[in-house]
């Protein structure tokens, strides 16, 4: 599966993980994240960061320290990263076309906040007949009024595990079993 394969990092930046933002598991969530891009620095496979600007919104308004990637990522002169303004990876940025040039066709997705920017771009991937493996302890995001983070987080990877795609494939799996892959 990891032929022609690249890893997405979702707004894994330091004003989504402040002590009024707590996230679910986040020590364990990065731990699995950091591990998986060493695995994939080691494979050559490109490891591509999606960086949320919120300017104008007064969240993770671009060129602050919010805004900053988080410090447990030690960043890559290979690594790529790429800017948006929406829940959407892919809408409105050079997502696509970084993935076209690449030749890429599977992705690994990993992030921050599974019930907001990780699913809604793995639903437009989904759209445009990627193979996703989402990282089941990859991702994480916060209680909601409704639902803990912990049990959103097991839905939703419930949904993805039963979800059925148009052309590409979608998978779950623990870091554990994933790096069996490499």
């Amino acid at each position: 599966m990891l032929h022609n394969t690249a890893l997405l990092i979702i707004d894994m930046q330091k004003g989504s993980f402040t002590p009024k933002t707590p996230r679910y598991n986040a020590k364990g969530i990065i731990d699995s994240i950091t591990k998986l891009t060493t695995l994939c620095h080691a494979s050559e496979l490109p490891v591509i960061y999606i960086q949320h600007d919120g300017t104008g919104t007064g969240e993770l308004e671009k060129h602050t320290q919010n805004w900053e990637i988080l410090e447990a990522f030690s960043i890559h002169t290979t690594d790529i990263i790429i800017h948006k303004r929406a829940n959407d990876a892919f809408y409105d940025t050079t997502l696509e076309a970084t993935l076209k040039a690449l030749n890429i066709n599977n992705l690994i997705i990993t992030g921050c906040a599974t019930d907001f920017c990780v699913a809604s771009t793995i639903q437009s991937a989904l759209i445009k007949n990627y193979n996703i493996t989402v990282v089941e302890d990859g991702h994480t995001t916060a209680d909601r009024p409704y639902v803990n983070a912990e049990n959103l987080i097991k839905h939703y990877n419930w949904i993805w595990q039963n979800l059925t795609p148009t052309e590409g494939q979608i998978t779950v799996k623990n870091f554990e079993h994933l790096k069996g892959d490499f």
